[in-house]
């Protein structure tokens, strides 16, 4: 049976502050998990059913029973385990290739869905600051589908280390230039920002550039686009080096 204990780990570990003290997260998911320990995560502990328990030899399984699962995760139907993992120590950001900013980023699901993107695209670095979701966030973790643990997300002051980037940097606004004609170079870094209120004019001054994904629309009375949709179109443009 389940203790107190476990249960109340997994409720303090749905709050930063506490992820922050202890350094642990929550992953959920039969596939999701198998990501996180492919690379090479420490599982605390893995709440697992005897279907998925196979593929757990040599990590600190814990069986539960699907209605057990189903107290311990946040999710309607829990797919066979939820697992605790020590968060990785981040390594040294190199400044090389493309690197994605987010400014503010506050949406769980926009998060998640861009460091998908940036697993799909080749995009190691993900650079956020330090208002921007964080990325142990459970709906978070949930929305990138096992690509968090392939993507460096480093957390930082971004005004100060954009001030002192080698590389060029982009933003993403509304008066920028055409996405389709302009030419970036192999390594840059490209700037989305907050949902409402897009780069803040403190980390747009510090651009080199900024780029705007045309409306195309007869009537372009569409105000925006989300910023995972317009991440995935810039990158996407940016990779093509056409």
């Amino acid at each position: 049976m389940l203790n107190k204990n476990q249960f109340k780990l997994l409720q303090k570990l749905s709050l930063k502050k506490y992820r922050n003290e202890l350094g642990l997260f929550v992953v959920e998911g039969k596939k999701s998990i198998i990501e996180f320990l492919k690379a090479g995560y420490k599982a605390k502990a893995i709440y697992a059913t005897n279907a998925f328990s196979p593929h757990l030899v040599g990590h600190p399984l814990i069986l539960v029973s699907p209605e057990e699962l189903q107290r311990l995760s946040t999710l309607k139907h829990p797919d066979e385990g939820v697992a605790i993992f020590q968060q990785h120590e981040r390594k040294e950001i190199l400044q090389e290739g493309l690197i994605l900013a987010l400014d503010n980023v506050q949406d769980p699901g926009n998060l998640g869905t861009l460091i998908r993107l940036c697993d799909w695209f080749g995009i190691e670095t993900l650079l956020c600051s330090e208002q921007t979701v964080d990325c142990y966030n459970p709906k978070v973790v949930q929305a990138s589908m096992g690509s968090l643990s392939r993507v460096e997300v480093h957390y930082l002051p971004l005004e100060g280390f954009l001030a002192t980037c080698a590389l060029p940097v982009y933003v993403a606004n509304l008066e920028g230039e055409n996405l389709y004609t302009t030419t970036f170079p192999e390594d840059c870094v490209i700037v989305l920002g907050n949902e409402a209120n897009g780069v803040s004019p403190e980390v747009a001054a510090l651009a080199n550039g900024a780029i705007t994904i045309p409306r195309f629309g007869k009537l372009q009375q569409a105000e925006s686009l989300n910023v995972a949709m317009a991440g995935g179109i810039i990158i996407s443009k940016v990779k093509s080096k056409k």
